[in-house]
This record gives structure tokens, C-alpha cells and sequence, in this order.
């Protein structure tokens, strides 16, 4: 389907009209090209600059594309864009216009010619060889069509009327960057548990510190580990290696990422290839997640829905966990979205072992800060994993397996653990294989939880409530049951309620420990 619209204008572009190409959900809008002089005829240190004007109505596409006819010999490509913000009624979205760059490769999804994206948190960006605005991609401005991508986030009902002027200076390109990244392992202590916050954002998206203030504070919150996910961007990869290797507080292993932030959504590509860039451009009914979900894992990284029960205009998560490797059940401070969505994981894990595949289906859960700016801690919570080293590998490898708690600060330490009465013994994420009706003790010991409640989970729901721990913080709580009577058995430290009957809000909580032999054992 293809149809045609007046309500754009130009200034100096010679833009005609524009083309609406339906392609499912992510449909695309594409302006008429704007066009500059040769640069053949121009000397070093010219600019031509070119505005477009426009207006998106109500009910846009998700994406804009206005064609940029880049000739040769251009040094430096500088994009600045303002559009209105129009008082609207309570209760109604007002403009929000997101925007990014793909160069002559062309736009087409999971393409090579993503140059970078900023969303709603610049005004300007420029690309030129050596250098690039954070969230962009230093390299050539290569002659040939680019593509400023808009995407109008929310349209008010008034519509969104927006200016983007293009600036291009001539002259000889700088020498590009060769990009340098963090390593993939970092020192550790052997197989330990290792403390990270994988959901962090820095200036390289719309967060306001640098990595070395980030880096910074992830020391300082006790971790070990961090995982860099800026949205929609892989452009922060090449500016971190500085922050890893030795340090005078603990060496700091960085792995790398990207919030691939869509529409109905955002999912953290945790611990991918340096380098690695994810598409976001598509909905849940376009059927297209599964194939990034794929790429995700073939660079190595694992698929983390993250706060799938937020309430801000598409962070709600709708393609469902059939390619989720990990969920991030707690995000930032405690809130009643992060309740929501530990009760819908742990309906995950019934599911599971009522599954004939058994908890070989299940997923694990973890908790990141999603840090962005003072005053935002990093490192609460904060995932504490069980690997055999402080490499990328084996963080991950520990966080799929689901060998891991949440914690909301260094504080706060758990040993969870299962036995049998034949000196059988499971931790974390692994399972119990004792027979249905053998006796097993359950047994925590937890430290830096003042007057924390303990509950214990199971697939039945919370099964044992202990007294409130001392005001030391240090206490161990036992249980005792069977694997008919629990498939599965996870740890909640709770705060004192606020208002009862409700729980109160997570202090930690652990990934389950499975019960019972698998059918056919």
C-alpha cells in the first residue's frame, strides 16, 4: 500500500511530496531528498547548510526518513533538529521526537548503515572520521544517500511540526579511529561470587555521566562486573577499555551491550561482541524479535527482557519470553511494577516444572540499577553470580544458568542451599535430585538484612515466613519439606511493610533451587 501527503513544507531542499510505505507495524515514512552542491567545487573549510521543515500528524509512523544526497569530498556532517511542544489536555501524550542517522548503506533493518542514535536527548550531532557525537559512529562521511531517521515517539493531537538543519563542511577527512575495547576477562578469584549491574547509561545515550564516573561508582557499590547498554546504540563499545584492567580498587570487568529499546518494549543484548549492533525498529505483530533475539545470542550476548511491567509509553513488554535467556525482574528502586513482574516470573517457573521438559525450561531472573544520573545509585540491585572466573564467559554463563540472587547493595549476602538426608546438596539455580518423599532441609544464611523478613517460595506460593532477622542483620532461617510437596523453593528478603497486608519491599531474592528427581531419573 503507498499513499501520498501535503502537510510537509520545505526550505531550500527541493522537497516533493512524501511516500508512506506499510511494512506490518514498523512502517516508514520517507521524505523527498535534500540535496547539496558538489563538493568537487568546494574548498577545504566550506559549509553548505540545508533546513527542512515539516509536520507529523497523529497516528505517524514509528519512523521518518528524510534522504540526504551526500556528495564528495565532505568532512564532517552536522545534523542540529527543534520541533513544538504544544500545551495538551491531561491525561494526553504531548511531542516527542526521537532521532538518528544511517549512512549510504541505506536503512534497511539489521543493514550496515546504522551511524548512530541519540533519541529525545540531543539537539545536535556531527560524524566526521576521527570523532563523532556520543551515540554516534565516528568513521567517513561517504558520498551517496543518507538517511536522517526520525521517530516520532508521542504525537500530540495538535501534530508535531519539526525543523532539522544539516550543516556539511568540505574539506580532507581526518584519520578514522581504530576503536579499542575493554577485555574480556578481568582478575578474579577463581570460581566466587561476583557482583555486577548490567543495565547502566552513560552519555553515549541519555544518561549524564561518563564512563569513568560510572566506573567510578560501580567500585565504589562493591561490583565486580557491569554491562554497558546504552538505547538503540552500540557507539559507548569503543570508550571503556580505559576503565577496566588494574585499578587500586579491583580491577572491573566491563562487558558490552545495548537497551535495544523498541515499541513494545526494551530488551538488554547483555555481553554481546565489541562492535555489535541490534536493530529496534519493529513491534511485536511485525514477528521480526525472534531473528534480533537470534543475532543477539550469535554475538555471544544473552536476551534480558528488562522491566517488562514498566508503565512508560512502550517499555511494557509484549513478544513474550519464548526467547529469553534471563529476565530482569527488579529494576532500580523497588516499585509496585517490580512486584508485578516477580509474580509473573515466578508463574514462569510453575509453568516450567509442570512442563514435560522439566526446569531445563526454565528462565532465570536478575535485577540491574538502569542507572542514568545523579541521584541515581549504581549498583542497586545489583546481580551477585556464582562463575568459575571474572571473564565474559563465565559471567554469563553463571546468569543463564541461573546461578545467581539480586541484592539491593553490597550489603547484603545470601547462601541459600538444599540437602538431602544422604548428604545430597544443591545451590542456586540447581536442583535437589532426591526422591519425592525423602526429607529436605532448606537453609539460609543471610547477612546485612536488618529486620528483613525471610519468605520462602515455592510452586505452591510462600510457604514459610520467618521472624523479622535481628537488628545485626545476620541470621539463618531452615525449612524443612519434600519434592512432592515443592518442585521448587526461591528466597525473598523482605523490608518491614508499609501498609499490610501488602509485602514489603525486596531486600534480596534468590533464583529457585528445584526439588525432586526429573521424570524418567
Amino acid at each position: 500500500m503507498c499513499e501520498t501527503h501535503d502537510h510537509a513544507t520545505e526550505s531550500g531542499t527541493g522537497m516533493g511530496r512524501r511516500a508512506l510505505f506499510v511494512t506490518g507495524a514498523a512502517t516508514a515514512l520517507t521524505l523527498g531528498g535534500v540535496t547539496f552542491a558538489s563538493g568537487a567545487e568546494a574548498a577545504d573549510g566550506d559549509q553548505e547548510t540545508r533546513t527542512v521543515r515539516g509536520t507529523l500528524p497523529t497516528g505517524s509512523p514509528d519512523y521518518v526518513y528524510v534522504p540526504l544526497e551526500v556528495p564528495s569530498g565532505v568532512r564532517e556532517l552536522h545534523v542540529a533538529y527543534t520541533y513544538d511542544r504544544p500545551t495538551v489536555p491531561p491525561g494526553t501524550v504531548g511531542n516527542a521526537l526521537d532521532i538518528g542517522v544511517f549512512d549510504e548503506r541505506g536503512t534497511d533493518l539489521g543493514g550496515r548503515g546504522f551511524r548512530g542514535w541519540s533519541g529525545g536527548a540531543r539537539t545536535e550531532f556531527f560524524i566526521r572520521a576521527d570523532d563523532a557525537t556520543p551515540g554516534y559512529i565516528p568513521g567517513p562521511v561517504r558520498p551517496g544517500t543518507w538517511h536522517i531517521a526520525l521517530g516520532p515517539y508521542t504525537v500530540a493531537p495538535q501534530g508535531l511540526t519539526y525543523e532539522i538543519t544539516v550543516t556539511l563542511t568540505y574539506g580532507e577527512p581526518g584519520r578514522a579511529v581504530k576503536p579499542t575495547y575493554p577485555p574480556s576477562r578481568a582478575k578474579g578469584r577463581g570460581r566466587a561470587w561476583y557482583r555486577g549491574d548490567c543495565h547502566l547509561h552513560s552519555w553515549y545515550s541519555d544518561g549524564r555521566r561518563t564512563p569513568a564516573e560510572i566506573a567510578a561508582l560501580a567500585r565504589a557499590a562493591g561490583l565486580d562486573f557491569i554491562n554497558t547498554s546504552e538505547h538503540n546504540t552500540h557507539s559507548a563499545h569503543a570508550h571503556w577499555a580505559d576503565q577496566a584492567g588494574p585499578h587500586p580498587d579491583g580491577e572491573l570487568l566491563i562487558l558490552l551491550g545495548e537497551e535495544v529499546t523498541t515499541r513494545n518494549g526494551h530488551v538488554v543484548a547483555l555481553g554481546t561482541d565489541p562492535g555489535t549492533f541490534i536493530d529496534w525498529r519493529y513491534r511485536a505483530r511485525d514477528n521480526r524479535f525472534g531473528k534480533y533475539a537470534r543475532r543477539i545470542r550469535a554475538a555471544g550476548g544473552l536476551v534480558v527482557p528488562a522491566h517488562p511491567h514498566a508503565t512508560c509509553v512502550g517499555c511494557n513488554w509484549k513478544f513474550g519470553f519464548g526467547e529469553a535467556d534471563v529476565i530482569e525482574v527488579w529494576n532500580g528502586a523497588y516499585t509496585p511494577d517490580d512486584e508485578v513482574a516477580l509474580a509473573d516470573w515466578d508463574s514462569t517457573l510453575v509453568a516450567s516444572v509442570r512442563s514435560k521438559d522439566g526446569p531445563r525450561a526454565w528462565i532465570p531472573a536478575m535485577g540491574s540499577s538502569d542507572a542514568h544520573r545523579d541521584p541515581d545509585p549504581v549498583g542497586r540491585p545489583q546481580t551477585v553470580v556464582l562463575a568459575d572466573d571474572l571473564s565474559r564467559e563465565a559471567v554469563l554463563e553463571g546468569l543463564k544458568a541461573g546461578r545467581s540472587y539480586v541484592a539491593e547493595s553490597q550489603s547484603v549476602a545470601l547462601s541459600f542451599t538444599a540437602s538431602g538426608g544422604r548428604g545430597e546438596h544443591a545451590g542456586i539455580g540447581e536442583r535437589l535430585a532426591v526422591p519425592a518423599d525423602a526429607p529436605v532441609t532448606v537453609r539460609l544464611e543471610a547477612t546485612g538484612a536488618p529486620r528483613c523478613t525471610v519468605r520462602l517460595v515455592t510452586d505452591q506460593g510462600v510457604l514459610h515466613t520467618s521472624a523479622p532477622l535481628p537488628v545485626s542483620g545476620t541470621g539463618t532461617v531452615e525449612w524443612r519439606t519434600t519434592a512432592r510437596y515443592a518442585a521448587y523453593v526461591r528466597a525473598e528478603l523482605r523490608h518491614e511493610a508499609v501498609l499490610a497486608p501488602l509485602p514489603g519491599a525486596l531486600a534480596a531474592f534468590t533464583n529457585p533451587i528445584f526439588l525432586g528427581e526429573r521424570s524418567g531419573e
